[in-house]
């Protein structure tokens, strides 16, 4: 993908090779001073002295061991700094916009494993900032400078329950600290993606896109569930640029399709992939820490059964009702609602529900069928922060709304999943069966036939526009394009067939 951006030819970037995106370090001093206006506009913010101060990511350790984790960045760091090194700190002078980065001293001997030290003034031209210090001078530089208040970053998640990480240095105990002023005004910021981080997002789910067409062309039965997660990382990383992905990929075959974050620790791919089974991908990968989250879904033989078409379609319906309807201004509850509605109705012309779909909705089945929310917003978390911001709608307690990671009402520059799914789950099925309120819409001779059936979804990576939506994902769609291009390479062999040569 060539490179869009109109960038200066001296300037630093992130970029993983001449075939993938330049990412300029613009990107990220551009979102500092986005936050340093909103900050200045926020009358409890003093007009001098006031100091944003972020902690980056740390090195984790594998347990006991002397090797660590694969480092990435904090999200909320990697946004002001874009900086790959861990054990860092960031500030940010409100006032003046001023930028200082402070990376650890380490001694000469770290040479020998870890190559060239920089100095601080490599560093400040690496990363654009204004100035470079090292982590024991914080105290120092931030007196010098006359900060009055400290701003750091405290605040919960709402989609993991976490908080974030409050920036914590030696001497902090003699600056007078605030930590509830930044955390709302910094994840609203993020909310709202600049031109340049869409074109990060473009290219990651791109990346991602094509990664989820090779996998299409190499599945088939035979294959095991982990080797379809390996040829999207393969892709991702070796075409991309992208080392990591977004989150652990989730592929699912046969039944484990309905177990919505399948692939964890204890069911880690392992399945292999039988004719006649329903795949449920969900793979994204990451570049210079943004996320892309895409799902596809498609029969494992490249062909498919009519329950499969029906049960697919009827997501299918739902996820394009959305996408034609989403516009700044309307509410993602509707939104979700509206894809509930027509799913359930597809459910209905395909004789597993029976009845009025707006009195299955009051009563809960809609969550029964998708027991999670129409999608999240995407950025550099894959479920990206912003959801339940003070000021905006409260999660609801109501079936299906209460999954939703956000309700808030569209806006332009936003950037979201659209995620429609309908899966065949025992546990919830059990559940509506004895429910009387929900079991008289449920023709249970048909529904019998898809136990252990697993499920489709459909997750496309959306930009909010001015007018609508702009669909990012690239991927065939409907069953004529996915059979049509499955069609290739289905004589293949697996990859366990192919041996090395003894020439």
């Amino acid at each position: 993908m060539a490179d869009t951006q109109a960038t200066c030819p001296m300037e630093s970037h992130f970029v993983r090779g001449e075939h993938t995106l330049k990412v300029p370090m613009s990107l990220f001093r551009e979102n500092r001073e986005r936050l340093a206006a909103v900050l200045r506009g926020n009358t409890a913010v003093p007009e001098k002295g006031a100091f944003v101060v972020l902690q980056g990511g740390v090195e984790v350790p594998f347990n006991d061991t002397d090797i660590s984790w694969p480092f990435r960045q904090e999200s909320y760091f990697q946004w002001c700094f874009g900086v790959e090194e861990p054990d860092c700190y960031g500030c940010i002078d409100v006032t003046t916009s001023e930028s200082i980065l402070f990376f650890p001293r380490l001694p000469a001997e770290y040479a020998v494993w870890q190559g060239t030290l920089y100095t601080t003034d490599d560093f400040r031209k690496r990363y654009a900032v204004d100035k470079v210090y090292y982590t024991d001078e914080i105290a120092d530089v931030l007196s010098e400078r006359g900060a009055s208040v400290l701003l750091t970053l405290n605040g919960l998640n709402t989609d993991s329950g976490l908080a974030a990480r409050e920036a914590v240095f030696d001497k902090i105990g003699q600056f007078n600290v605030n930590n509830t002023l930044l955390y709302p005004e910094i994840s609203e910021c993020r909310v709202i993606k600049s031109p340049r981080e869409i074109e990060v997002l473009k290219y990651v789910v791109k990346v991602s896109s094509d990664a989820h067409r090779a996998v299409m062309r190499t599945v088939r039965p035979g294959l095991a569930e982990f080797q379809a997660e390996a040829a999207f990382m393969h892709h991702a990383y070796s075409v991309g640029g992208c080392r990591h992905v977004s989150y652990t990929c989730i592929c699912g075959s046969g039944h484990n399709a309905s177990i919505l974050h399948y692939g964890h620790a204890g069911a880690p791919n392992n399945r292999v992939l039988k004719d006649g089974d329903m795949c449920l991908f969900d793979m994204g990968a990451n570049y210079c820490g943004y996320a892309a989250d895409i799902t596809c879904s498609y029969p494992a033989n490249g062909k498919f059964t009519e329950d499969q078409k029906m049960v697919y379609n009827a997501v299918l319906d739902a996820r394009n009702a959305v996408m034609n309807a989403a516009k700044p201004g309307v509410s993602w509850s509707k939104m979700h609602l509206l894809a509930n509605r027509v799913m359930l109705g597809g459910l209905v012309k395909g004789g597993i529900l029976v009845g009025d779909v707006d009195q299955m909705i009051l009563a809960g089945l809609g969550e029964v069928f998708q027991p999670h929310g129409l999608g999240h917003l995407l950025g550099l978390d894959v479920h990206d922060v912003g959801g339940y911001l003070p000021g905006h709608p409260t999660r609801s307690s109501e079936p299906g709304l209460r999954k939703l990671r956000t309700a808030r009402t569209l806006k332009a520059g936003m950037v979201l999943t659209i995620e429609p799914g309908c899966y065949f789950i025992d546990c919830k099925l059990d559940e509506a069966l004895a429910n009387g309120d929900q079991a008289k819409y449920i023709v249970r001779e048909e529904l019998e036939r898809f136990r252990g059936w697993g499920g489709v979804r459909i997750e496309d990576d959306v930009l909010v526009t001015e007018t609508g939506v702009e669909n990012m994902t690239d991927v065939p769609r409907t069953t004529e394009e996915i059979e049509a291009w499955m069609t290739v390479g289905r004589n293949s062999k697996l990859p366990q067939e192919c041996k090395f040569s003894d020439a």
